[in-house]
């Protein structure tokens, strides 16, 4: 069983930064995707970037140029350094993990920007 744990949130002020971070354990496949979404109370989950274990990275337009993601692939870890944060960026970070097509989540960690 994989299991993913998610630290880094906290509370911010508007223009301040946050690095993410996800550890996995468990039995993992060398060929995975790991990625990083977001929760807003009512809203839909979303995702926001993903990268493959071979290097291979993925953003959604929200946090393109400002918040690189990276791999630790000896730790099965992976990074997300978020820039210059928005209000709109509160939300419920998860981590996930995708290989042989099967999914696993991790609790979230949690990010609050004030204005």
């Amino acid at each position: 069983q994989v299991q993913l744990v998610e630290s880094g949130g906290g509370l911010v002020q508007a223009g301040g930064s946050l690095r993410l971070s996800c550890v996995a354990s468990g039995t993992i496949l060398n060929n995975n995707f790991m990625a990083w979404y977001r929760q807003a109370p009512g809203k839909q989950r979303e995702w926001i970037a993903t990268m493959h274990s071979g290097g291979i990275t993925t953003y959604a337009d929200s946090v393109k140029g400002r918040c690189p993601i990276s791999r630790d692939n000896a730790k099965i870890t992976v990074f997300l350094q978020m820039n210059n944060l928005k209000p709109d960026d509160t939300a419920v970070y998860s981590c996930n993990l995708q290989h042989i097509g099967v999914q696993f989540w991790g609790q979230g960690t949690q990010v609050t920007v004030s204005s």
